[in-house]
């Protein structure tokens, strides 16, 4: 594995306690002490920072606007992104059969990391600390919301663009439940049967997995018009 001072040079952060982040990138295949109660602690420290951040932001937004981008910011997908960007793969401690199969490079697995290195943060040194570094990584993405993303959510996107079409409305289900009681996750399916198209979406709770789905088919259905 990597020597962690370069995860923590691209997080902007030096741990005292190096077990801590040893522990925030150990998935459960690799040993009894893993990251999941750290992902969970992330988790919410994450939700905490960027709906603070929003708030600060634009002061027109309601409440349900700052919880449907909020929604758009914290799921899988933005944070496998950003694990992407500082290359949280390369230290990720996991099992032989994880490692065989991709998992390192599972957008699950790497968004569960990096929610378990906020939460080790917090863990280690407080709100402060966990906000700095959550702001760090997510500014770029923070700075370039267009205001599509600011106003509607994926399931009302989506939504919108089949009825304008004349297309039947998507058939979201719940296809998976992982995970403790305090740390679980669904995994949801959205079907637009008519196009053929599929996709899933993982997240913490039912609602944030149906966005993560429907975004995922909206990118589908901005594939299939280029063809």
């Amino acid at each position: 594995m990597d020597n962690l001072s370069i995860l923590e040079e691209r997080i902007g952060y030096t741990f005292a306690n190096r077990k801590l982040l040893e522990r925030a990138v150990t998935h459960r295949s690799f040993a009894a002490e893993h990251n999941e109660r750290l992902e969970f602690l992330g988790d919410s420290v994450l939700n905490c920072v960027i709906g603070y951040s929003l708030f600060l932001r634009d002061k027109h937004f309601t409440e349900g606007e700052l919880s449907r981008v909020r929604a758009n910011l914290v799921c899988e997908k933005t944070l496998a992104i950003i694990a992407r960007e500082i290359e949280v793969s390369r230290f990720l401690r996991m099992g032989e059969g994880e490692m065989k199969t991709g998992g390192s490079q599972r957008p699950s697995i790497m968004a569960d990391a990096m929610e378990a290195i906020f939460g080790a943060v917090f863990s280690e040194s407080g709100f402060e600390a966990a906000q700095r570094v959550i702001l760090r990584l997510f500014e770029p993405i923070l700075t370039s919301l267009t205001p599509e993303q600011l106003s509607k959510d994926a399931k009302t996107r989506l939504q919108e663009y089949l009825q304008g079409n004349h297309l039947p409305l998507p058939q979201y289900a719940v296809v998976a439940v992982t995970g403790a009681a305090h740390a679980q996750h669904f995994s949801c399916e959205c079907r637009i049967p008519p196009l053929g198209i599929v996709t899933q979406g993982r997240a913490t709770s039912r609602r944030a997995a149906e966005q993560e789905a429907a975004a995922a088919a909206l990118d589908a259905l901005k594939n299939q018009e280029k063809k």
